[in-house]
């Protein structure tokens, strides 16, 4: 016998998932599978019969109502409130038929990340590599891993409890919206909300396995600047290992110990950024580096402001000498550009190839037009 039954279970829902089967198609596999097995075979029956017996093992998420205009959660405190009291919207949708069930306006998903750090430490292939970031070779002035990094070092120094024990975790948190449904005429909005773990070597803190989908928002609309209400059962849960911990199994050294984790980064776009933050990505203060000091300026006739790639985004990693450069090369652009050179729809981010191309553009007619 080549596989137990809950092998069985693990792989036929990996088939599932990877080709995106329906349940329904699930369960007339498993019959027929069933069909040719030997009598008495002990395969589960249906995809709920095998849903309930993964469950155990912490696979499952949970749901949690949430405003229609994304104002608060009914979580711990607000669990029993049927009615939204910063909007006024009801909690649930009205009743049809003789439908007994409530439906809630909006739904969010939330997967626990204790259980599935802990299982990093509870298997053979993972255990060991949880420490690399101790153990490797530092070579001065190569950075080869994030521990090698000023960032990683000064929050060392600053929470020494928290890097005496080698195992306690740092996590990446990225985050962008989508359409899932691929058609304008349809919109939908869809934010997975992924942790990465970074104490793992390079060549495995980026691969599928290891990144960890801990939030599904999804709606017909994206929660904008509210998206710190949906990320609230993270927050929680983060604060809940950094302060308190959670009691772990180390297999590698055959020992419990408490295992902590820290929030380090956040990967996003400029737009989620602001999002996450709370800082406005609009604007003449939109560089957070720059901020005031940036070179920003409104082209004639128009009423938003220009920006170079070269200046906000590259802002504070390049030297003051090269940026006087591409602030005189700026300089001359607005001088030489004709007010219907641009058409600005948004803002116009260019590098300095595309600068220089624009120049010459200008020279031979001042009525060329460069969608942006």
């Amino acid at each position: 016998m080549n596989h137990s039954k809950l092998s069985a279970v693990a792989q036929v829902f990996t088939i599932k998932s990877d080709h995106g089967l329906s349940e329904a198609r699930y369960d007339k596999i498993i019959e027929w599978a069933r069909s040719i097995l030997l009598e008495g075979n002990r395969l589960k029956e249906n995809f709920y019969a095998a849903k309930s017996m993964m469950k155990p093992l912490g696979l499952g998420y949970q749901k949690i109502d949430m405003c229609h205009n994304f104002c608060k959660l009914y979580y711990l405190e607000n669990a029993e409130i049927t009615e939204c009291m910063t909007c006024g919207h009801s909690r649930y949708k009205s009743r049809t038929g003789r439908g007994k069930t409530l439906v809630a306006y909006k739904k969010l998903r939330y997967f626990l990340i204790t259980h599935r750090l802990q299982r990093l430490f509870m298997s053979l292939r993972t255990a060991e590599h949880m420490t690399w970031h101790q153990a490797h070779d530092v070579v001065d002035g190569v950075m080869v891993h994030h521990s090698d990094g000023e960032a990683w070092k000064l929050f060392n120094s600053v929470h020494p409890h928290f890097s005496v024990e080698s195992r306690n975790v740092r996590l990446g948190l990225c985050t962008d919206g989508f359409n899932p449904f691929r058609s304008f005429v349809a919109p939908y909005s869809c934010w997975p909300v992924i942790l990465t773990v970074y104490d793992l070597p390079p060549r495995m803190c980026m691969r599928l396995e290891f990144m960890f989908l801990s939030t599904v928002i999804a709606g017909p609309s994206s929660s904008g600047w509210n998206i710190d209400v949906c990320l609230r059962p993270l927050i929680d849960e983060l604060v809940q290992l950094w302060s308190f911990g959670a009691l772990t199994y180390d297999i590698s050294r055959k020992q419990n110990f408490l295992i902590r984790a820290v929030l380090m980064w956040t990967i996003n776009d400029f737009p989620a950024y602001g999002m996450l933050s709370g800082w406005s990505t609009h604007g003449k203060l939109a560089c957070p580096y720059c901020m005031e000091n940036n070179k920003a300026f409104t082209l004639a006739n128009r009423v938003k402001l220009f920006f170079l790639t070269v200046i906000v985004a590259s802002c504070h990693l390049i030297t003051d000498t090269e940026r006087t450069k591409k602030i005189s090369l700026l300089v001359e652009l607005k001088k030489m550009l004709h007010p219907r050179v641009f058409l600005v729809k948004n803002w116009m981010m260019l590098s300095q190839s595309t600068v220089t191309l624009c120049l010459t553009f200008n020279q031979v007619s001042k009525s060329f037009l460069v969608l942006v």
